[in-house]
């Protein structure tokens, strides 16, 4: 029995410091022969939200049609598949659009892969799981879950919005969102492609203890340019650079809703 005993001294999940063993990594998705596929995130999906691009390439010796595309990641809430046609000849790459959903900040993004509905020539219809190359969507998860951790602790809000002369003023307002009560403080607020904002006496802080706290804020016009009014797919994308205690900076969308935003479109017709 002592010898089972320290036998099995090591068996257990721990390193040689007593600390517990690395979790494995995520098993990878297998590759499907003939189809390979990478996430990116072009400049277009920039201006969308939960938007994203899957570039499929057909790396066999037969066509093929794909009829539906979906993302398929432990770190993203799943959604139904886009629909679309596209049709693949050998060496053809097609990057075809697709949303990603809510992100899970407890889970990894790995293991990633593109659910495609994939038709083959002779008719016969298959749903293949074909990993995903590509960090982008790596990126999108850490931009999301920095955001998401500061508004678990201060939300962020924009009220009272009126129309002044060549101008928009209102409020910004942090509240606090729970017992974190770690200091929030916009450092920054960056203009939008065709409004510029000034928020009073940056940086503005709520401190440990404080619920609330707010500052005036003004838009004005950045830019009368007709081509530019009326191709800009951003125009109320209002980055603020928010720290939360002893963090780095995080860029957080100042939230403008339906009616805010026929304010600023107003203030840009009556000036411009």
């Amino acid at each position: 029995m002592l010898v089972l005993a320290l036998l099995c001294a090591g068996c257990s999940g721990t390193t040689g410091a007593g600390s517990p063993a690395p979790a494995p990594p995520p098993p990878a998705v297998p590759p499907v022969p003939g189809i390979e596929a990478e996430v990116v995130r072009m400049r277009t999906d920039v201006t969308v939200d939960g938007q994203v691009h899957v570039r499929v390439t057909d790396t066999g010796d037969e066509p093929f049609t794909v009829t539906g595309v979906a993302l398929d990641s432990p770190g993203f809430a799943p959604l139904p598949a886009t629909a679309l046609t596209a049709e693949f000849e050998p060496g053809r790459t097609i990057a075809l659009r697709t949303s990603y959903g809510e992100p899970d900040c407890a889970a990894q993004v790995a293991p990633l892969a593109a659910r495609l509905t994939v038709v083959r020539p002779d008719g016969a219809v298959q749903e293949l799981r074909v990993p995903l190359a590509g960090d982008d969507l790596d990126v999108v998860h850490r931009e999301e879950c920095a955001v998401a951790g500061v508004l678990a602790v201060a939300g962020v809000e924009l009220t009272g919005l009126a129309a002044r002369e060549e101008a928009v003023t209102g409020s910004l307002v942090l509240t606090r969102s729970g017992d974190d009560d770690r200091a929030v403080t916009v450092v920054d607020a960056r203009r939008s492609v065709v409004l510029d904002v000034a928020v009073d006496g940056l940086p503005l802080g709520l401190g440990p203890g404080e619920r609330r706290v707010e500052a005036g804020v003004e838009f004005t016009p950045a830019s009368c340019e007709p081509h530019v009014l009326a191709e800009t797919k951003q125009p109320f994308v209002f980055p603020l650079s928010v720290v939360v205690g002893d963090g780095e900076p995080v860029a957080v969308p100042l939230p403008v809703d339906q009616a805010q935003q026929a304010l600023l479109w107003d203030l840009l017709e009556r000036v411009c």
